[in-house]
């Protein structure tokens, strides 16, 4: 296997200390890691300064899904703590996919108690699939999300989460419910910080990518061999297509937020040509798979021998993105969801 796509050339040890828990004061008073596609140089600079990193008639496209209160906390009939994350409807009326975890087995027959307080509900087990995803049965009518919390990942250790995460586990342009994970370099961006790059003449324009459950299992070996990652629904909208043709014509950059964005207009110009359109993308985009819209990229620092890593091997180099990574961690950045950023141009 070359080493562009060995696993362990993607990993590095990270201090626990450096793993954001909560988010800054202000959502765009982050730390920016600047990184040169073209040179490895680096700049270390302010989120609240993207807009000078930027040039007038680029392109902003953002991710505009919103995450649901997916995490759900209660305990077994029999007694012992159970935790679920509702990842969406399944086929049949009043049941739904999840991540359980409880002690013990899962089995079909069990019955738990989930949700908050006066919101609480019962539910059971109806089947276990063979991925370990459970179905869930609930009460007609019962949504889990209005008992439910913001799903915080599981690196963000703390009991339970503080009632602000429910507004800052959100970004400030989500609007499609359908998520179980933030598209975290959104969670960047504030009022302030978007006026500035208004102001400085660029344009925005949006995208949906659901996050779903594949974020929180490790990357292994198969999906480098199948080369694709798993299922999440997308939209890209006309809208965003004729924008991306504007910015082209006028010599800009698209300036994609997060991986969540880019894999959706890479994944919608695999045939050549940007199409318009919504479905599921299982893009893996690593070292040698080309990018076709996407010139920058704001992103966040991710978890070592990850699909979020590779693609950002894939778009500036395997060396030059370990060196910012290396030179991150020397100068103290927050890591992970709630961390500090990185442009690549």
């Amino acid at each position: 296997m070359p080493p562009d796509l060995d696993l362990d050339a993607y990993d590095f040890e990270l201090p626990p200390e450096q793993i954001a828990q909560h988010p800054p004061t202000q959502r765009s008073g982050g730390r920016l890691l600047v990184l040169e596609r073209e040179t490895g140089d680096l700049t270390h600079s302010r989120v609240r300064d993207l807009a000078d990193w930027l040039a007038p008639g680029d392109l902003l496209v953002v991710n505009t899904t919103r995450v649901l209160a997916a995490r759900l906390r209660g305990h077994k009939q029999t007694g012992g703590r159970a935790e679920a994350l509702v990842l969406g409807p399944a086929q049949a009326p009043d049941q739904y996919h999840a991540l359980l975890r409880a002690r013990g087995r899962l089995r079909p027959g069990q019955k738990f108690r989930l949700g908050r307080e006066s919101a609480a509900f019962d539910c059971e087990i109806r089947a276990v699939e063979p991925d370990g995803v459970v179905v869930l049965a609930v009460p007609a009518g019962v949504s889990p999300y209005d008992a439910g919390e913001a799903p915080l990942p599981p690196y963000i250790d703390r009991p339970e989460a503080d009632p602000d995460d429910a507004d800052r586990y959100q970004t400030v342009f989500a609007r499609e419910a359908g998520a179980v994970a933030a598209p975290t370099a959104g969670l960047h961006f504030d009022a302030e910080l978007l006026d500035r790059l208004e102001a400085r003449g660029v344009e925005r324009a949006e995208v949906v990518l659901h996050v779903g459950a594949g974020t929180f299992r490790p990357l292994d070996r198969e999906a480098l061999r199948r080369g694709e990652l798993h299922p999440e629904r997308y939209e890209l909208p006309p809208a965003t297509v004729d924008a991306v043709a504007r910015t082209r014509a006028r010599g800009g950059r698209v300036v994609a937020v997060g991986t969540t964005t880019t894999r959706v207009l890479e994944h919608s110009a695999r045939g050549g040509a940007l199409q318009a359109g919504r479905g599921e993308t299982r893009l893996f985009l690593y070292p040698g798979v080309p990018f076709r819209v996407v010139d920058a990229l704001v992103t966040n620092f991710h978890l070592p021998r990850s699909s979020l890593l590779l693609l950002l091997a894939a778009f500036a180099g395997r060396e030059a993105v370990l060196a910012a990574y290396a030179e991150a961690l020397r100068q103290g950045y927050r890591f992970y969801s709630y961390g500090d950023a990185m442009l690549l141009r």
